[in-house]
């Protein structure tokens, strides 16, 4: 794979080319500011009416984790369901869509190569935009003392579901040259395999008997990524979770390779 540096520095350059980079990034930091300060407006709230009613029991088990970086956390995990796709959209549709697809599956690169490239640049914006996050945590650092590795530990769970969810819309992207297409296609994807998947099970599930049924929810929450992302926002890293998220993440690069080869024999 030794060209794999030069193409994802390509693809990285691509994507501030377009506008599409920095709506993607403005709409994150102005999301993230907006989701941040009304959850820290929520968390002094709640903090003051504790004290008004002398709840020191309260009190003593209130905390910046649980009670502000978690919910900002999850809001922001939901909001990256939405944005990814805008991001990794035109992975491979993009090259279709000029004429550029077969230059470059008939240039002097494996379609490893091609495919890795393509995935660590949207891993490389993916980063860009943890980071953003990663700052309004981090003024807590400076004003507060919230746990270090819970807050650390939330924002690996961020940024491995990221890294799975670009490995989802290249693959996407690498089956179609609409990026239109590729966006609304991710996004579906995404929505089913974050939250949709197993809360329909459970509806379907909720006339039939808890024995019957309990067996096919417990896959199902094992299979979207929503259960395992909570658990490492909430600070509980578990090797079986990263686990799910390397699996998932080869498992999509795996088909990304077999959509692309099929176009270079098609």
């Amino acid at each position: 794979m030794r060209h794999t540096g030069s193409i994802a520095a390509r693809e990285l350059r691509a994507f501030f080319v377009s506008p599409v980079a920095y709506v993607v990034l403005t709409l994150w930091a102005v999301m993230a500011g907006t989701f941040f300060i009304s959850n820290l407006a929520g968390f002094l709230t709640e903090r003051d009416r504790a004290v008004q009613m002398q709840a020191f029991d309260y009190l003593s088990q209130l905390n910046l984790n649980d009670g502000l970086i978690l919910p900002f956390f999850g809001a922001m995990w939901i909001v990256l369901l939405f944005l990814l796709p805008a991001v990794t959209m035109g992975l491979f549709s993009a090259d279709k869509a000029n004429g550029t697809e077969e230059l470059l599956l008939t240039s002097p690169v494996s379609i490893w190569d091609i495919v890795i490239g393509k995935f660590l640049a949207g891993v490389a914006f993916a980063s860009l935009m943890i980071a953003v996050v990663a700052f309004f945590p981090g003024i807590l650092f400076v004003y507060g003392d919230p746990e270090a590795g819970k807050t650390l530990a939330g924002l690996l769970g961020l940024l491995l579901v990221s890294v799975t969810y670009v490995a989802v819309g290249a693959f996407v992207s690498a089956v179609t040259r609409s990026q239109l297409i590729a966006f609304v296609g991710a996004l579906t994807l995404l929505l089913v395999m974050g939250v949709i998947l197993p809360f329909i099970v459970k509806i379907g599930m909720g006339g039939a008997s808890g024995a019957g049924g309990s067996w096919l929810v417990d896959v199902m929450d094992y299979v979207a990524t929503g259960a395992h992302t909570e658990k490492l926002l909430g600070g509980l890293v578990d090797t079986a979770d990263m686990g799910y998220f390397a699996a998932v993440t080869a498992i999509f690069l795996c088909l990304t390779k077999a959509a692309v080869e099929a176009v270079r024999w098609r």
